[in-house]
């Protein structure tokens, strides 16, 4: 792969410039590092080291090797599974659970989950680290969560995401009050131009659209419903941090002091509904609310 500095990429350091150009291919910032360190990339054909600034015009050459095996073992991890049947499954994922395997999680994910609980029956369209997976949620974000059984399965159910037919209504509490019940958020999110651990909303964004209400209010926080018309990383904690109003508990895009000591943020994915791609029906579930979510609850009542 071949890059040339761009005049709004003069001064970025060698392994961050790195980690935002091949941002799709998900290589950690660890993993870009060793690359330059292992003289797999080259500036204007010379070895440099990560810290290097660019400046205008250099052309950066990168070279990936072969990827070492990783054998990524099944586990018998329970799983709580809201439906299944031949084809799918519907698994109510838990806080602090990393959906696939990746640089530093290889074992306790839901794909070492699933692989033990379906055995071979599993979709490989997305690799064999992904097994099963068409969509994701984040680490601490809890709830429903589509696992493929079949590549026939997970080609259609990935079509019904793409089309934004999948039906997605999260629940979530966050700071402060609306200045309206319901309503929209609409911003193009992509990565953020300082942090590349966060997103935000960006010119350069992908089209991103949440709709909300809210379901009650307390005296610093409200109780809200969210429904996805698309799917973009960290889209209703970014969404509503640009407002404003930041889910409780999410200390990258909000109060960094975490006031309630949340394990991440106050968000859960509640109900998904889409057509099972067999039998043609529009099928729906809801996973309950955590016992942490129902806690908060609790405690902001009583402020």
């Amino acid at each position: 792969m071949l890059f040339q500095v761009e005049e709004s990429e003069i001064n970025f350091r060698l392994d961050k410039y790195l980690f935002y150009k091949l941002e799709e291919l998900s290589f950690s910032r660890s993993f870009i590092q060793k690359l330059i360190k292992d003289k797999f990339v080259l500036v204007d054909k010379k070895e440099v080291k990560s810290n290097c600034k660019l400046k205008l015009g250099q052309k950066i050459e990168i070279t990936i090797p072969e990827p070492e095996e990783v054998e990524i073992l099944p586990e018998n991890i329970p799983l709580d599974i809201l439906y299944e049947d031949s084809d799918l499954l519907i698994v109510n994922k838990p806080k602090d659970m990393v959906v696939h395997p990746s640089p530093g999680h290889v074992t306790g994910t839901l794909v070492n989950a699933v692989m033990y609980h379906c055995k071979d029956s599993l979709s490989g369209i997305n690799g064999e680290i992904r097994p099963g997976i068409v969509h994701r949620i984040d680490k601490d974000t809890t709830g429903s969560l589509i696992v493929c059984k079949n590549d026939e399965t997970h080609t259609a159910i990935a079509e019904q995401i793409k089309v934004h037919s999948v039906k997605r209504i999260y629940r979530g509490i966050v700071s402060g009050h609306l200045r309206e019940p319901e309503g929209r958020v609409e911003g193009d999110i992509g990565r953020h131009p300082a942090d590349r651990k966060k997103m935000a909303v960006v010119p350069s964004g992908k089209n991103a659209l949440t709709h909300y209400r809210v379901i009650r209010e307390f005296p610093n926080a409200s109780y809200m419903e969210f429904q996805l018309e698309t799917g973009r990383t960290h889209q209703i904690r970014v969404h509503m941090a640009s407002i404003g109003h930041p889910l409780m508990g999410d200390i990258l895009y909000g109060n960094p002091k975490n006031p309630y000591h949340l394990q991440g943020q106050a968000l859960h994915a509640m109900t998904i509904g889409f057509i099972h791609p067999r039998t043609g029906q529009y099928m729906e579930f809801s996973a309950p609310l955590p016992d942490y979510f129902e806690k908060l609850l609790v405690k902001l009542d009583r402020t």
